[in-house]
Protein backbone atom coordinates (compact mmCIF):
# COMPACT_ATOMS: atom_id res chain seq x y z
CA UNK A 1 0.00 0.00 0.00
CA UNK A 2 3.37 2.14 1.19
CA UNK A 3 4.56 1.35 -2.90
CA UNK A 4 0.82 2.39 -4.13
CA UNK A 5 0.86 6.19 -2.36
CA UNK A 6 4.13 7.23 -3.17
CA UNK A 7 3.50 6.19 -6.94
CA UNK A 8 -0.09 8.03 -7.12
CA UNK A 9 1.82 11.20 -5.45
CA UNK A 10 4.48 11.05 -8.55
CA UNK A 11 1.61 10.62 -11.16
CA UNK A 12 -0.65 13.92 -9.26
CA UNK A 13 2.93 16.11 -9.36
CA UNK A 14 2.88 15.09 -13.22
CA UNK A 15 -0.25 16.35 -13.84
CA UNK A 16 -0.20 19.45 -12.09
CA UNK A 17 3.14 20.38 -13.97
CA UNK A 18 1.24 19.67 -17.24
CA UNK A 19 -1.69 22.17 -16.20
CA UNK A 20 0.98 24.49 -14.71
CA UNK A 21 2.16 24.64 -18.39
CA UNK A 22 -0.80 24.65 -20.30
CA UNK A 23 -2.04 27.64 -17.90
CA UNK A 24 1.16 29.67 -19.06
CA UNK A 25 0.73 28.94 -22.48
CA UNK A 26 -2.51 30.30 -22.85
CA UNK A 27 -1.84 33.55 -21.04
CA UNK A 28 1.54 33.73 -23.04
CA UNK A 29 -0.47 33.69 -26.09
CA UNK A 30 -2.87 36.31 -24.62
CA UNK A 31 -0.15 38.21 -23.75
CA UNK A 32 1.54 38.33 -27.36
CA UNK A 33 -1.81 39.43 -29.15
CA UNK A 34 -1.92 42.22 -27.20
CA UNK A 35 1.42 43.36 -27.58
CA UNK A 36 0.47 43.07 -30.83
CA UNK A 37 -2.32 45.01 -30.66
CA UNK A 38 -0.58 47.86 -28.82
CA UNK A 39 1.77 47.73 -31.63
CA UNK A 40 -0.54 48.53 -33.75
CA UNK A 41 -2.63 51.33 -32.06
CA UNK A 42 0.58 53.25 -31.32
CA UNK A 43 1.00 52.72 -27.96
CA UNK A 44 4.75 51.38 -27.03
CA UNK A 45 4.50 48.13 -25.13
CA UNK A 46 6.93 47.62 -21.80
CA UNK A 47 10.54 47.18 -22.16
CA UNK A 48 11.37 43.30 -21.98
CA UNK A 49 13.12 41.30 -19.40
CA UNK A 50 15.11 39.35 -21.87
CA UNK A 51 16.78 41.23 -24.00
CA UNK A 52 16.13 39.49 -27.03
CA UNK A 53 13.37 40.59 -29.07
CA UNK A 54 11.42 37.21 -29.78
CA UNK A 55 11.99 36.75 -26.57
CA UNK A 56 8.43 36.37 -24.73
CA UNK A 57 8.68 35.72 -20.42
CA UNK A 58 5.49 33.78 -20.12
CA UNK A 59 6.82 31.91 -23.12
CA UNK A 60 9.84 30.77 -21.35
CA UNK A 61 8.25 29.68 -18.18
CA UNK A 62 6.17 27.41 -20.14
CA UNK A 63 8.90 26.15 -21.45
CA UNK A 64 10.79 25.89 -18.36
CA UNK A 65 7.39 24.33 -17.08
CA UNK A 66 7.35 21.91 -19.85
CA UNK A 67 10.96 20.48 -19.23
CA UNK A 68 10.59 20.07 -15.96
CA UNK A 69 7.61 17.81 -16.57
CA UNK A 70 9.37 15.83 -19.30
CA UNK A 71 12.53 15.05 -17.38
CA UNK A 72 10.45 14.00 -14.40
CA UNK A 73 9.13 11.64 -16.88
CA UNK A 74 12.67 10.07 -17.85
CA UNK A 75 13.56 8.78 -14.35
CA UNK A 76 12.72 5.40 -14.26
CA UNK A 77 10.75 4.64 -11.29
CA UNK A 78 12.82 2.10 -8.55
CA UNK A 79 11.49 -0.99 -7.86
CA UNK A 80 10.23 0.36 -4.19
CA UNK A 81 7.97 2.69 -5.70
CA UNK A 82 7.02 1.96 -9.70
CA UNK A 83 4.66 3.67 -11.54
CA UNK A 84 2.80 0.92 -12.52
CA UNK A 85 1.90 -1.98 -10.08
CA UNK A 86 3.23 -5.53 -11.13
CA UNK A 87 1.51 -8.71 -11.47
CA UNK A 88 2.59 -11.41 -9.25
CA UNK A 89 3.55 -14.19 -11.35
CA UNK A 90 2.86 -17.51 -9.08
CA UNK A 91 5.20 -20.04 -8.74
CA UNK A 92 4.94 -23.69 -8.82
CA UNK A 93 7.15 -25.47 -6.67
CA UNK A 94 7.90 -28.98 -7.38
CA UNK A 95 9.67 -31.22 -4.76
CA UNK A 96 13.57 -32.03 -5.52
CA UNK A 97 12.18 -35.94 -5.00
CA UNK A 98 8.87 -36.93 -5.80
CA UNK A 99 9.04 -40.17 -3.92
CA UNK A 100 10.39 -38.57 -0.72
CA UNK A 101 7.00 -38.85 1.21
CA UNK A 102 6.27 -42.46 -0.01
CA UNK A 103 6.53 -45.37 1.90
CA UNK A 104 9.73 -47.01 1.71
CA UNK A 105 10.01 -50.81 1.16
CA UNK A 106 10.23 -53.12 3.84
CA UNK A 107 13.72 -55.43 4.72
CA UNK A 108 13.72 -58.22 6.64
CA UNK A 109 16.57 -60.35 8.09
CA UNK A 110 15.06 -63.97 7.29
CA UNK A 111 12.27 -65.63 6.58
CA UNK A 112 11.30 -65.81 10.28
CA UNK A 113 11.43 -62.30 11.13
CA UNK A 114 9.08 -61.60 7.65
CA UNK A 115 6.58 -64.56 8.70
CA UNK A 116 6.11 -62.49 12.50
CA UNK A 117 5.70 -59.65 10.79
CA UNK A 118 2.69 -60.62 8.50
CA UNK A 119 1.15 -62.92 10.91
CA UNK A 120 0.22 -59.57 12.40
CA UNK A 121 -1.00 -58.45 9.30
CA UNK A 122 -2.44 -60.98 6.83
CA UNK A 123 -4.95 -63.91 8.19
CA UNK A 124 -3.62 -66.60 9.37
CA UNK A 125 -5.74 -68.82 7.66
CA UNK A 126 -4.04 -67.36 3.77
CA UNK A 127 -0.45 -67.17 5.56
CA UNK A 128 -0.69 -71.63 7.25
CA UNK A 129 -1.81 -72.08 2.91
CA UNK A 130 1.25 -70.76 1.62
CA UNK A 131 3.20 -73.36 -0.38
CA UNK A 132 0.55 -76.05 1.28
CA UNK A 133 -2.53 -75.02 -1.33
CA UNK A 134 -1.76 -76.32 -4.84
CA UNK A 135 0.04 -73.22 -6.87
CA UNK A 136 1.20 -71.03 -3.63
CA UNK A 137 4.51 -70.60 -2.70
CA UNK A 138 6.53 -70.39 0.94
CA UNK A 139 7.37 -67.64 2.95
CA UNK A 140 11.29 -68.71 2.07
CA UNK A 141 10.47 -68.04 -1.43
CA UNK A 142 8.89 -64.25 -0.53
CA UNK A 143 12.11 -63.43 1.57
CA UNK A 144 14.08 -64.93 -1.50
CA UNK A 145 12.13 -62.54 -3.74
CA UNK A 146 12.63 -59.21 -1.46
CA UNK A 147 16.68 -60.38 -0.76
CA UNK A 148 17.00 -60.46 -4.75
CA UNK A 149 15.13 -57.06 -5.47
CA UNK A 150 12.18 -59.17 -7.53
CA UNK A 151 9.46 -57.18 -5.48
CA UNK A 152 9.10 -55.27 -2.72
CA UNK A 153 6.35 -54.98 0.27
CA UNK A 154 5.14 -51.47 0.88
CA UNK A 155 3.42 -51.14 4.55
CA UNK A 156 -0.27 -50.28 4.22
CA UNK A 157 -2.28 -48.64 7.18
CA UNK A 158 -2.04 -51.19 10.37
CA UNK A 159 -3.86 -53.65 10.17
CA UNK A 160 -4.34 -53.76 6.33
CA UNK A 161 -1.62 -56.20 4.86
CA UNK A 162 1.31 -54.42 2.49
CA UNK A 163 1.27 -54.12 -0.62
CA UNK A 164 3.32 -56.45 -2.51
CA UNK A 165 4.83 -54.72 -5.99
CA UNK A 166 6.38 -56.50 -8.89
CA UNK A 167 7.61 -55.00 -12.56
CA UNK A 168 7.25 -57.64 -14.92
CA UNK A 169 8.03 -58.02 -18.23
CA UNK A 170 5.85 -59.51 -20.59
CA UNK A 171 6.93 -60.93 -23.99
CA UNK A 172 4.21 -61.02 -27.10
CA UNK A 173 5.65 -63.49 -29.93
CA UNK A 174 3.18 -64.29 -32.80
CA UNK A 175 3.26 -67.29 -35.39
CA UNK A 176 3.27 -66.51 -39.17
CA UNK A 177 -0.71 -66.88 -38.83
CA UNK A 178 -0.79 -64.36 -36.19
CA UNK A 179 -1.79 -66.39 -33.20
CA UNK A 180 0.16 -65.60 -29.94
CA UNK A 181 2.15 -67.91 -27.76
CA UNK A 182 0.83 -68.38 -24.29
CA UNK A 183 1.75 -71.08 -20.96
CA UNK A 184 -1.10 -72.57 -20.18
CA UNK A 185 0.52 -73.98 -17.11
CA UNK A 186 3.69 -74.84 -15.21
CA UNK A 187 4.86 -77.94 -12.99
CA UNK A 188 6.00 -76.78 -10.18
CA UNK A 189 8.68 -78.43 -7.28
CA UNK A 190 5.83 -79.85 -4.96
CA UNK A 191 4.58 -81.83 -8.08
CA UNK A 192 1.32 -79.12 -8.29
CA UNK A 193 0.56 -77.76 -11.54
CA UNK A 194 -0.01 -74.06 -11.38
CA UNK A 195 -2.73 -72.24 -14.25
CA UNK A 196 -1.33 -69.05 -16.03
CA UNK A 197 -3.02 -67.97 -19.07
CA UNK A 198 0.14 -65.70 -20.09
CA UNK A 199 2.95 -64.72 -22.41
CA UNK A 200 6.39 -65.59 -21.35
CA UNK A 201 6.86 -62.92 -18.59
CA UNK A 202 9.52 -62.99 -15.66
CA UNK A 203 10.00 -60.67 -12.50
CA UNK A 204 12.59 -57.56 -13.07
CA UNK A 205 15.93 -57.61 -11.27
CA UNK A 206 17.12 -53.75 -10.06
CA UNK A 207 18.38 -51.50 -12.92
CA UNK A 208 17.54 -54.09 -15.75
CA UNK A 209 15.85 -52.75 -18.81
CA UNK A 210 12.78 -54.10 -19.80
CA UNK A 211 14.87 -55.48 -23.43
CA UNK A 212 17.16 -57.50 -20.98
CA UNK A 213 14.48 -58.53 -18.34
CA UNK A 214 12.80 -59.75 -21.73
CA UNK A 215 15.17 -61.53 -23.41
CA UNK A 216 16.54 -63.54 -20.18
CA UNK A 217 12.58 -64.47 -19.98
CA UNK A 218 12.14 -66.27 -23.41
CA UNK A 219 15.98 -67.86 -22.65
CA UNK A 220 15.28 -69.21 -18.97
CA UNK A 221 11.76 -70.08 -19.78
CA UNK A 222 12.11 -71.32 -23.60
CA UNK A 223 15.28 -71.51 -24.10
CA UNK A 224 18.86 -70.68 -25.69
CA UNK A 225 17.28 -69.04 -28.80
CA UNK A 226 17.76 -65.80 -31.11
CA UNK A 227 15.27 -63.19 -29.53
CA UNK A 228 14.94 -59.82 -31.60
CA UNK A 229 12.57 -57.07 -29.56
CA UNK A 230 10.53 -55.59 -31.81
CA UNK A 231 11.67 -51.48 -31.77
CA UNK A 232 8.03 -49.24 -31.06
CA UNK A 233 5.90 -52.21 -29.39
CA UNK A 234 6.73 -51.15 -25.89
CA UNK A 235 3.55 -50.88 -23.47
CA UNK A 236 2.83 -50.59 -19.78
CA UNK A 237 -0.22 -51.65 -17.42
CA UNK A 238 -0.89 -51.90 -13.89
CA UNK A 239 -2.87 -54.75 -12.49
CA UNK A 240 -3.69 -55.04 -9.16
CA UNK A 241 -5.11 -58.26 -7.37
CA UNK A 242 -4.39 -60.92 -5.14
CA UNK A 243 -1.24 -62.62 -4.93
CA UNK A 244 -1.98 -66.28 -6.35
CA UNK A 245 1.33 -67.43 -5.37
CA UNK A 246 0.91 -65.87 -1.53
CA UNK A 247 -2.83 -66.13 -1.08
CA UNK A 248 -4.28 -63.29 1.37
CA UNK A 249 -1.83 -60.76 -0.15
CA UNK A 250 -2.44 -57.98 -2.49
CA UNK A 251 -0.24 -57.28 -5.24
CA UNK A 252 0.57 -54.72 -7.25
CA UNK A 253 1.91 -55.61 -10.92
CA UNK A 254 3.61 -53.15 -13.45
CA UNK A 255 3.63 -55.16 -16.51
CA UNK A 256 5.92 -54.42 -19.51
CA UNK A 257 5.17 -55.44 -22.59
CA UNK A 258 7.05 -55.57 -25.87
CA UNK A 259 7.03 -58.15 -28.86
CA UNK A 260 10.01 -59.94 -30.15
CA UNK A 261 10.45 -62.54 -32.96
CA UNK A 262 12.12 -66.12 -31.66
CA UNK A 263 13.74 -67.86 -34.43
CA UNK A 264 13.32 -71.78 -34.06
CA UNK A 265 9.48 -71.87 -32.57
CA UNK A 266 7.35 -74.32 -33.63
CA UNK A 267 4.86 -72.85 -35.48
CA UNK A 268 1.60 -74.65 -34.80
CA UNK A 269 0.33 -77.08 -31.77
CA UNK A 270 1.56 -77.36 -28.09
CA UNK A 271 4.98 -78.13 -26.45
CA UNK A 272 6.66 -77.69 -23.65
CA UNK A 273 10.30 -76.43 -22.02
CA UNK A 274 12.47 -76.78 -19.16
CA UNK A 275 12.90 -73.69 -16.40
CA UNK A 276 16.61 -73.03 -16.85
CA UNK A 277 16.67 -69.55 -14.35
CA UNK A 278 15.41 -71.20 -11.33
CA UNK A 279 17.47 -72.50 -8.42
CA UNK A 280 15.99 -75.20 -5.98
CA UNK A 281 16.85 -74.17 -2.41
CA UNK A 282 15.22 -75.54 0.86
CA UNK A 283 11.90 -75.11 1.63
CA UNK A 284 11.06 -72.98 -1.34
CA UNK A 285 8.92 -74.26 -4.79
CA UNK A 286 10.30 -73.53 -8.04
CA UNK A 287 9.03 -74.18 -11.61
CA UNK A 288 10.28 -77.24 -13.29
CA UNK A 289 8.20 -77.16 -16.13
CA UNK A 290 6.52 -74.71 -18.90
CA UNK A 291 3.85 -75.99 -20.88
CA UNK A 292 3.06 -73.56 -24.22
CA UNK A 293 0.18 -73.45 -26.60
CA UNK A 294 -0.76 -70.90 -29.52
CA UNK A 295 -3.55 -68.57 -29.16
CA UNK A 296 -5.79 -66.34 -31.34
CA UNK A 297 -5.38 -63.13 -30.73
CA UNK A 298 -9.04 -62.12 -29.88
CA UNK A 299 -8.72 -65.56 -27.27
CA UNK A 300 -5.35 -64.39 -26.02
CA UNK A 301 -7.16 -60.50 -25.41
CA UNK A 302 -9.80 -62.58 -22.88
CA UNK A 303 -7.20 -64.61 -21.13
CA UNK A 304 -4.65 -61.84 -19.73
CA UNK A 305 -6.19 -58.64 -21.25
CA UNK A 306 -3.40 -57.47 -23.62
Amino acid sequence: MENIRIDMKTINIKKKLYIYSFIVWRYSTKYSRSMKHRSISGISPPSPIISSPDSNPLLLLAAAVAGAAATLSLFKPSHSCPLRRRRRRHRFILPMNPTANAPKPLTFSSPDSLSSWLRTRVPVAFLDSWGVSPGSKTIHNLFRELSLGESALVPQDHPAPPLRCVHVATVKIHNQRGAILVESHQLLSDGTVRTRGRPPSEKMLPGESVEEAAVRAVREEIGPMEVKIRPGTYEIKVEERVSASYPGLPARYVLHSVEAEIVGLPEEGEFSTDEAGEFEEEKTVSVKRHFWKWVDFDEALLDFGA
